[in-house]
Parts: C-alpha cells; sequence; structure tokens
C-alpha cells in the first residue's frame, strides 16, 4: 500500500496534467494549425478577455503581421505582461471600477472597427465579471450587487450568465453590436460543463442563452427579484428588444473534457487503473460530495477515479473557502474508516473562492488532524470556513495562478 504522501503526490501530478493540458498557448497553437487567423484589408483588432487572456494573446501575437491593436482584460492576481499589448486587470468575482474602465476601452476600441478590419475575440472564463459593462441606468455598484446575490443564491454558472447577460452592453452577443460592420472571429477556452458557448464569459460573442423574461421568471423562483437594485428590475422590466446580433465564427478550442482525458492517461502512464467516473461533477457540493463518497468501494488494484466539472455552494455563514474546498472538507468527513485513500478537489485557474488556495487535498487523517488542532470540522463547514478546516490539516492546495481556466478537476485514488 502506497504511504500517504505518495498518495498525495500522485493525485497533484494526475491533476496539474489535467491543468496542463488547458494552456491556452497550446489550446490556440493547435487551432490556428488548423485555420490560420482570418486576412484582413484593414488592422485586426485582437481583444483577449478572462483568465487566460494574457497567454492567449501573447501566442495569438506570434501569428499576427501589419497594422492590428492588442488589448487584454484579465484579472488582478494575473500579473503576466504581454509586450506588443495593452494588459488591464479587473475585479473576479466581484466587478470593481478597474473592470468598468475596462469595458469602456474596449467598447471604444471596437466602436472604431470598420467594415475592412477583421476583430479576433480571444476568451475564457472569468470574462463575464471583468469586463462589466452596466446596461441602462445601472450603476457599478448595481451590477455588482446583482452579482454578490447570484453567488451567494447558489446558481450555477448557465443560470448566473442568463441574468448577467440580460444587464450588460457587452455579454450575450453585446461584443458583436459594438464590433460591427467588422467581421469577428473567436477562440473560446471554455470553464463551463457542457461547453455552452453562450454561458462561457457570458458569451460576448454569442447570442445570449434567453430573454428578459426568463431572466425575470429565474430571479421570481429563486427568490432574488426584489433584493435586486431598483435600476436592474427597471432594465428588465422595460428594456427595448434588439434587432438580431451580427454572425459570427466561434472555435472551442479547450475544455474541462479534454483535460479530464489528459488526467486519464498521466494515471495510466503511472500506472493506475483508471476511469472517469463523471465528467459532470455539478450541483451543490453537498451532492456532488455522496456522489464521490459513493465511488468508494475495495479495489484489487491502485485505482484512479476522475471527475470533472463545478459545483455550487450556497452561503450561510461569514467563513472563507470555496466549492473546491468544502467538496474535499466534505468528502473527508464522510469517507469510510480505512487507510490508503487520497481525493483532490482543485480549481483549474489556481484559485478557489476568494482565497489563496486552489482547492483541498484530503485523506483517511484529515479528520483528526482537524480535530488535533482544536478545531470543529462540522461547525466551521456550516460557517462556510472550509478554508481554517483545511488549513488546520496541512490540507490546502496551493499553486499559483495558472493563467488558464476549465472549471474544476477531482481525483480520488484508492488502495488494496
Amino acid at each position: 500500500m502506497a504511504d500517504t504522501d505518495t498518495l498525495r503526490d500522485s493525485a497533484r501530478s494526475i491533476f496539474e496534467a489535467g491543468v496542463d493540458a488547458a494552456d491556452p498557448a497550446r489550446a490556440l497553437r493547435r487551432a490556428l494549425e488548423a485555420q490560420p487567423f482570418p486576412d484582413a484589408r484593414g488592422r485586426r483588432i485582437l481583444i483577449a478577455i478572462g483568465k487566460a487572456a494574457p497567454r492567449m494573446m501573447a501566442e495569438a501575437l506570434t501569428h499576427i503581421s501589419g497594422p492590428h491593436d492588442a488589448l487584454v482584460v484579465t484579472h488582478h492576481e494575473n500579473t503576466a505582461e504581454v509586450p506588443g499589448a495593452t494588459v488591464l486587470r479587473a475585479g473576479h468575482p466581484v466587478p470593481d471600477a478597474a473592470g468598468a474602465d475596462a469595458a469602456r476601452q474596449v467598447m471604444a476600441l471596437l466602436d472604431g472597427a470598420t467594415e475592412e478590419d477583421r476583430v479576433i475575440a480571444l476568451i475564457s472564463g472569468g470574462g463575464s465579471a471583468l469586463v462589466p459593462a452596466p446596461a441602462g441606468a445601472m450603476s457599478l455598484a448595481d451590477k455588482a450587487k446583482v452579482n454578490e446575490l447570484l453567488l451567494a443564491g447558489g446558481l450555477d454558472i448557465v443560470r448566473m450568465n442568463l441574468v448577467r447577460q440580460q444587464l450588460s452592453d457587452l455579454k450575450g452577443g453585446g461584443f458583436l453590436r459594438h464590433a460591427a460592420p467588422a467581421e469577428v472571429t473567436a477562440y473560446i477556452l471554455s470553464d463551463v460543463i457542457g461547453d455552452d458557448l453562450r454561458a462561457i464569459a457570458s458569451g460576448p460573442t454569442v447570442g445570449p442563452i434567453g430573454g428578459r423574461e426568463d431572466a425575470v421568471a429565474l430571479l421570481k423562483e429563486e427568490g432574488l427579484w426584489d433584493r435586486l437594485p431598483d435600476a436592474a428590475r427597471s432594465h428588465l422590466e422595460t428594456a427595448r428588444d434588439l434587432p438580431p446580433l451580427p454572425e459570427a465564427h466561434n472555435h472551442l478550442i479547450g475544455s474541462n473534457g479534454q483535460s479530464l482525458d489528459a488526467m486519464a492517461e498521466a494515471a495510466r502512464g503511472s500506472g493506475w487503473e483508471t476511469r472517469i467516473v463523471s465528467d459532470r461533477l455539478i450541483g451543490d457540493v453537498a451532492d456532488a460530495a455522496e456522489t464521490v463518497l459513493a465511488s468508494f468501494a475495495p479495489v484489487e488494484r491502485p485505482t484512479a477515479l476522475l471527475f470533472g466539472g463545478e459545483t455550487t455552494v450556497e452561503i450561510r455563514g461569514d467563513g472563507r473557502g470555496g466549492r473546491n474546498q468544502e467538496l474535499a472538507l466534505r468528502v473527508a468527513m464522510g469517507a469510510p474508516d480505512r487507510p490508503g485513500w487520497c481525493f483532490l478537489s482543485g480549481g483549474t485557474d489556481g484559485r478557489d473562492g476568494p482565497t489563496d488556495a486552489a482547492g483541498g487535498v484530503v485523506d483517511a487523517g484529515t479528520a483528526s488532524r482537524i480535530a488535533g488542532a482544536g478545531k470543529d470540522a462540522a461547525a466551521l463547514l456550516e460557517n462556510n470556513d472550509s478554508y481554517a478546516a483545511l488549513d488546520a490539516a496541512g490540507d490546502l492546495l496551493r499553486m499559483q495562478a495558472t493563467g488558464t481556466n476549465v472549471a474544476d478537476l477531482q481525483v480520488l485514488l484508492l488502495t488494496p
């Protein structure tokens, strides 16, 4: 039987194979080998938005010659510079003033595009919060309040973006309206399970998920309608219908599923009996934990069970943590009383919630280490304080920001 440290190292190595497979530069390079950037009689206008934006832009610029402009919008924690491009940084997951300014700069660059220009959009996860362009009479504070309500309400990314699209001048195809009459080609790195292009970064180059009526119905169903800022409710009730969107050429270049396949290859290459249990580990984190716990079973050979997805957490307390940390903690608390296992849950962007951790790595000793540190794991979980519990056990998954984002990946290792 492998010792605990070996299991933890193996889990992290398999997880990192999935992260490496989502490398934005590599993914874009593969796409451009198959179909190069479109020619332009005028300028090429390159705009990269999202957590992977700097690396996508750096690769894109190696394939560009002739007149061009290049603008990058990423999150504050991503300190990468891109020679030849203007790099702007903004708040995530809650929009901030820097993001509002970045959105204005994006729209100004698009508004200057002509029919002879070609716009190249490089889109990745996180873009929805990074370029807030409040619609109608909404303020940035209104937009931030809506975002906080959606995050705290435990809505999945598709339903969150259904609402966000109706309250923005860039989302749900708004990017295309500003770029017209220039033709737009987009290269998209998916952080959405199922790869619905309308939901990735709230679909700036794709049609909306639904209409204003759908957003209103969802908000009322979730009990959020009366808590919205007045300006948001007013816009959803009174905004005029817009004409059909211009067409765009959208290319999916990387996804959670591709990363799962890379993890499986790495695990098998290291001698693990390997199976992808679920590529849709979604919904409430408590239900996801039950799915993982149901996979615990006696094995005859060292076995790696893999999962991919993106769960949601209902905020009940004022603690710190994220969906991956809470998932790891729930598995540690509910796992069978047996040695020889390890579970890792991590965000491929290297960050989980508003913390400095990417997730958690737990094993058969996690619960006792938390108790030994004088902490009550159940009480911490009830307060959404998974960070404190895992920190006490030394079980936080810490890593540098990866420069990519294809949602979350999980590894469960079982030994005989």
